[in-house]
């Protein structure tokens, strides 16, 4: 029941700012097409690692829908917010575990983003690129999937970048080096596949290739359901550390704000 409330006042609290967020949206799709024009122009690929130009188009695009379901949260899930007001005591004082109280807020947050950000990008693409739609019942699952694995992963890092301003003053920047690793070792902009091999090697010991990459790679039809195995894996450990952290932050509570 908690779960659900979160979920919708969180939802219930963005549609007050559809029409600014119409604006993000706009220029999120206007960035994808950019990508995809810097590709065209590029020319053919030659078939590597088994990308032709229009994969790698289609590819490109679906990174770009996916995005803000996967990627665009909020920032440390507003816990750095909440320490400087002092909010963070009585967060810990709810009789709910703080990491499920700002997990199920955020999953409100990622409904909003999935109804008005990626699924108006998505049909977009659908018009303007000939994004291809699945035609399998399997292949729909494995991407949801991934995507919902994603979304729950990035969940937990932003939870932990969030915890770490019980330490400093200002751990925003955190988010932003996780947005810059997330960049180059999620596969957002060029697949895993063409990166150099000790950079590929580097993006396997970390969550990113799950959170853009592999569930990319299921939609297009390139991977399977093993692939999933690391999502799993990872979204597990990542769990443990931010029930690790919450019991941390139990003991070392900073109010900033007074």
């Amino acid at each position: 029941m908690l779960f659900t409330v979160l979920i919708k006042k969180a939802y219930d609290r963005n549609l007050q700012y559809r029409a600014s967020h119409a604006i993000n949206t706009v220029a999120s799709a206007i960035f994808g097409l950019i990508y995809v024009s810097i590709w065209k122009g590029v020319g053919t690929t030659g078939g590597a690692s088994g990308y032709t130009l229009e994969t790698v188009i289609h590819y490109v695009a679906f990174n770009q829908v996916c995005l803000w379901i996967t990627v665009f949260m909020t920032k440390g899930l507003g816990i750095d917010q909440s320490v400087r007001t002092g909010q963070i005591a009585l967060d810990l004082m709810r009789p709910v575990h703080l990491f499920y109280h700002l997990m199920c807020r955020e999953w409100g947050q990622i409904a909003y983003q999935l109804l008005y950000k990626s699924l108006p990008i998505y049909l977009l693409y659908m018009w303007t690129l000939d994004l291809p739609v699945p035609s399998s019942a399997s292949t729909w699952a494995l991407t949801i999937t991934a995507l919902i694995l994603a979304a729950y992963m990035s969940i937990c890092i932003n939870y932990m970048i969030g915890v770490a301003a019980l330490w400093t003053t200002e751990s925003q920047w955190l988010f932003w080096v996780h947005i810059s690793l997330s960049s180059v070792l999620s596969g957002f902009l060029i697949p895993n596949d063409w990166l150099p091999v000790w950079l590929q090697g580097i993006a396997r010991m970390t969550p990113y290739p799950y959170m853009q990459y592999v569930p990319t790679k299921l939609y297009l039809g390139m991977e399977g359901a093993p692939i999933l195995l690391g999502s799993l894996i990872w979204s597990l450990f990542l769990t443990l550390l931010c029930f690790a952290a919450t019991a941390i932050v139990r003991h070392k509570v900073e109010v900033q704000g007074g």
